[in-house]
């Protein structure tokens, strides 16, 4: 029985991982840069729900709370594409990169300083609550976390594959100026994208943040995050749920069978094997470009 407790708890983690590798790949897939600071979004839309529904300040109805909060990170992940990235066009991704990587910085100093950094938890209608099957006991909140993961992947890989406008964000993002001569507005698109991955980071925060308590060192998930979609494979939505599902389980079986300390290197162990044996990921989606 302790075998599938872990489990089932290794699978709410995944999916955590899992949503913070979504919003990696929805910005590669649509833009080829690497956003790190996707966990400390995913950080911040959590504090925005928390401060919501918190009777010191706005005292919110939790489901009123929820797409208050998915909206405000939607809003702020457009604007950062809009009002910082179109300054940095022509710009290496590597300057990208390290820019994220600063406003990561940025955001956990933020946090710490508007709702500080001791660990504060988010009240939840099914906080506490949990049902026994067969002597394994089930959260509502791990339930809530695995069954919304995996709509929420199910949806995006439906936007991308068949609507217009998500194949026009993978077209925007294998050749800008094919796309931009087609007549998709390149621009737009990307700022949509990042809105999007402002979206699922908020998703990712309030499910993490109903499973435990959250501070701002909590956007530090997104190293373990980028190692879930690497595994899983950069422009593959299945893929980085896959990817953070195995290093959800990792952990807490590693922690228990492992040697002490080992189930913090064990992830990290798991992503240099698949980038050995399989540079593009699991879930491959690598295209040969013409030049």
């Amino acid at each position: 029985m302790d075998f599938i407790q872990l489990i089932v708890s290794g699978l709410a983690s995944g999916c955590v991982y899992g949503l913070i590798a979504l919003g990696f790949v929805l910005i590669y897939k649509a833009t080829e840069a690497v956003n790190f600071a996707q966990g400390d979004f995913m950080m911040i839309g959590a504090f925005i729900c928390l401060g919501l529904t918190n009777q010191d300040f706005w005292g919110l109805n939790f489901w009123l709370a929820v797409p208050i909060a998915i909206v405000i990170m939607a809003v702020l992940g457009y604007l950062f594409d809009w009002g910082v990235l179109r300054f940095m066009f022509g710009q290496s991704q590597v300057s990208i990169v390290i820019l994220t990587i600063a406003v990561g910085f940025i955001l956990r100093f933020a946090a710490g300083t508007i709702w500080s950094h001791e660990p504060v938890s988010l009240e939840t209608p099914f906080a506490g609550r949990d049902i026994s099957l067969g002597g394994v006991v089930l959260g509502f909140d791990e339930i809530a976390i695995i069954i919304v993961t995996l709509l929420l992947t199910l949806a995006l890989f439906i936007f991308f594959s068949r609507t217009k406008l998500g194949m026009a964000m993978q077209a925007s993002s294998q050749n800008q100026l094919a796309a931009y001569y087609m007549g998709i507005p390149v621009k737009r698109i990307q700022s949509l994208v990042w809105a999007l991955s402002g979206a699922v980071a908020a998703v990712a925060g309030i499910l993490f943040a109903s499973k435990g308590a959250i501070d701002p060192s909590a956007g530090l998930l997104g190293i373990k995050a980028f190692a879930a979609a690497a595994i899983g494979g950069f422009g593959s939505l299945p893929g980085a749920l896959v990817g953070g599902l195995i290093i959800g389980l990792v952990e807490p079986l590693s922690a228990r069978y492992g040697a002490p300390g080992f189930s913090q290197i064990a992830p990290y162990g798991i992503l240099i094997l698949v980038l050995v044996f399989r540079p593009g990921g699991l879930f491959s989606q690598t295209q040969k470009k013409k030049v």
